[in-house]
């Protein structure tokens, strides 16, 4: 990718608060998978990383978490005085496994996740409430009381986004959270996202292959191969040529589109 220059930004955010990727790097057995990734991710936006398979993008996102070995550091930078140091942070995996023929409910899950009780003990009081406070948040309001398997495959997406969002976190990471969802499912995920990030001023980076609906919704494109390869808004990544070439498609027509959904 010799016409594409690498990007590292400087020490200073413009916002009012940013986590920031310093010198990330990661080395698995022989193998370099990522080498001096820098990128500053900025409160209220949604920043999606894009590129080809192989390219780093789901090890980025467990470097990020921990679950993964890595060089550099990850700085959370608050000027609105709450805190700083290391980002509270969400995840939405891309699936879940789970026993589909099973009867656990959506609170189940929560309980499971949020509680300190079984999930099989009667509900903590105001757990209910709770539960249902944080699926309306993410669009999955009346789903409390279904079973994980008699969910559709955008409605699970939502109520993995809904608990992701319990603590808030300073940073949202989501890993190709509409993979096999329908078109009108994906549509409304990236209408919910977008909608929670200027809600909660959250920082959100979003790995996808969905280039048309990053050039809609994303406030900005990372092209991630081995190190961060191109920056910049929508358009302009995406009028990039060597881009395009690099994720083997050819869509001129997403320069056109912006990130202000």
């Amino acid at each position: 990718m010799s016409a594409m220059h690498t990007h590292k930004e400087g020490p200073a955010c413009s916002g009012l608060c940013c986590t920031q990727i310093v010198d990330f790097g990661v080395t698995i057995g022989k193998t370099q998978i990522l080498r001096d990734v820098n990128l500053h991710i900025h409160c209220g936006e949604l920043t999606a990383l894009v590129g080809p398979n192989g390219a780093g993008k789901s090890t980025l996102l467990k470097a990020i978490l921990g679950e993964t070995a890595h060089t550099g550091k990850l700085n959370y930078l608050d000027e609105k005085g709450k805190h700083t140091g290391r980002p509270v942070i969400g995840y939405v995996p891309q699936h879940l496994d789970f026993d589909t023929g099973g009867p656990t409910s959506v609170l189940d899950l929560y309980l499971a996740c949020r509680s300190r009780f079984p999930a099989w003990l009667a509900a903590p009081a105001g757990a209910r409430r709770r539960a249902e406070a944080c699926l309306t948040a993410a669009q999955a309001q009346g789903l409390i009381d279904r079973r994980l398997g008699a969910l559709s495959g955008g409605e699970l997406q939502r109520v993995l986004l809904a608990l992701a969002l319990e603590p808030l976190p300073d940073l949202l990471l989501l890993d190709e959270p509409v993979s096999g969802i329908d078109q009108q499912g994906m549509a409304l995920f990236y209408e919910t996202v977008s909608r929670l990030r200027r809600e909660f001023d959250l920082s959100i980076i979003l790995v996808s292959h969905d280039l048309e609906l990053v050039a809609r919704y994303a406030d900005r494109v990372v092209v991630l191969q081995g190190t961060v390869q191109r920056v910049g808004e929508p358009g302009e990544v995406f009028a990039d040529r060597e881009v395009r070439r690099v994720l083997g498609l050819d869509l001129p027509h997403l320069a056109q589109e912006g990130g202000n959904a």
